[in-house]
């Protein structure tokens, strides 16, 4: 059974909960792991420097816009230690995990009501007498009117938990969800890469399969930058997302590794059918000249990519067979980009 200490922090993880997720919806500020952790922070009243920031533009009316969203976690969150979402998460887990609990205490009532009938029964076999008889009448009256009463609590407390986790439920999936999804892409994230990879080498190893990885670099990502703004370097990455979106097939995985990278898991692939889907990539990418600007008049010229290909080999792991793409990279890179090496 749960101490007081455990059963306070509990509470105080469930009122926070229901402070933060509303409150952001009211301000309109999407659901992702980074927004919760400041807004959880807030709540909790241990940032002081987030909370006289957060009150300043509160009694200000400053729109949450994705940029004060963004600034708020970088400066007074991302110094903190790098697991506070996830400890975030690990407390509304205990949290789903304790109303569970409950529901099932609640549970219990009706089978301790069998347990009584059937003790019931197993006295009533032994030939009572009449005084005997009126004191079994008489426990399972007040069993059943025990009963009653209990269950109008349960289905009352039922109906409310059960909501309760529910609506935490789905808080948690769109924080796991979140937690996977590269922001400006929609791709998988590192961290989903990352988890994906483990599983697909496992797999490979079990049933003797092969799996291939690209690892895709966007060529003179930073003349973008440097020349029209970071904005137009958020097209740029958005459009190669697309493109990787729109060619691979259902089981294969893509990210955005971070910065300008790109990786793509092919299951079931040796090295020179995924050679084919690496050239198929890089010729669909570099088809379309990107414009920019309200008349769509400047244009960005073809958008190119390089691509490092290694293939799973006996002994590998995620590590060194990363690492043998990434080698395959740095040569496309070296011989004049906008090609595949591996």
């Amino acid at each position: 059974m749960p101490s007081t200490a455990e059963n306070k922090e509990l509470d105080s993880a469930a009122q926070i909960l229901r402070l933060a997720v509303p409150q952001m919806s009211v301000l309109d500020i999407p659901v992702t792991p980074e927004n919760y952790t400041v807004w959880y922070e807030y709540f909790a009243g241990t940032n002081l420097d987030l909370n006289r920031a957060i009150d300043g533009f509160l009694a200000n009316s400053v729109s949450f816009t994705k940029e004060v969203n963004t600034s708020l976690y970088k400066n007074f969150i991302q110094e903190q230690s790098p697991e506070v979402i996830e400890n975030v998460q690990i407390e509304t887990q205990i949290l789903i995990n304790s109303l569970l609990s409950k529901i099932s205490q609640l549970s219990q009532g009706t089978a301790a009501f069998s347990g009584s009938l059937a003790e019931f029964g197993l006295r009533l076999q032994t030939n009572p007498d009449i005084n005997t008889l009126n004191e079994l009448v008489d426990g399972v009256v007040d069993e059943m009117q025990m009963l009653l009463i209990n269950n109008r609590e349960m289905e009352q407390s039922l109906c409310t938990m059960g909501q309760e986790v529910q609506n935490l439920k789905s808080e948690m999936e769109n924080l796991s969800l979140a937690a996977m999804t590269d922001q400006l892409t929609s791709l998988h994230n590192r961290r989903a890469y990352e988890l994906s990879i483990q599983d697909q080498i496992y797999l490979s190893q079990d049933h003797q399969t092969r799996c291939s990885l690209l690892l895709i670099d966007i060529d003179n990502f930073k003349a973008f930058n440097d020349t029209y703004g970071h904005l137009t370097g958020d097209k740029v990455l958005a459009y190669v997302a697309l493109a990787l979106k729109q060619c691979v097939r259902g089981d294969d995985f893509v990210a955005r590794y971070g910065g300008e990278e790109f990786v793509v898991v092919l299951p079931n692939t040796h090295f020179h059918d995924a050679l084919q889907v690496a050239e198929n990539l890089r010729e669909r990418i570099s088809e379309r000249r990107l414009t920019i600007g309200k008349d769509k008049k400047l244009s960005l010229g073809a958008i190119t990519v390089s691509i490092g290909l290694a293939s799973l080999q006996q002994g590998d792991d995620a590590e060194t067979l990363f690492s043998r793409a990434d080698k395959a990279l740095y040569q496309a890179k070296s011989e004049g980009r906008n090609c595949v090496r591996g």
